[in-house]
């Protein structure tokens, strides 16, 4: 299996890959964080393979709250676009159906 550049999005700090972290490091794949509940830098889309959103309390409607929603849709909409792989924990799932166009309530 090719190494894979993973990145992991988190919004809060009590929520872990838990399981996937494992995988991640026997497969020897590299893990990246961006974590919104800190001071936070986005990756260069072209340096990752896989992108995995985790949950949290928010809502995907929070924007106002939650400024940073915003630039991580659009982030999210982009990989999505070229063809990486996203995976979606919870308010993850919910932010990749919304950026799909689906009405999340």
């Amino acid at each position: 299996m090719k190494k894979l550049s993973i990145h992991a999005f988190m919004h809060v700090p009590y929520e872990g890959l838990g399981c996937m972290e494992h995988w991640i490091a026997q497969n020897n794949h590299s893990l990246s964080y961006t974590h919104f509940y800190e001071n936070y830098q986005l990756p260069n889309q072209d340096d990752i393979d896989w992108l995995i959103i985790m949950g949290g309390s928010m809502s995907v409607n929070d924007e106002t709250k939650y400024p940073w929603l915003v630039e991580e849709k659009e982030f999210i909409r982009t990989s999505i676009k070229k063809g990486k792989t996203v995976i979606g924990i919870c308010l993850g799932s919910q932010l990749i159906a919304e950026v799909l166009g689906a009405k999340v309530y």
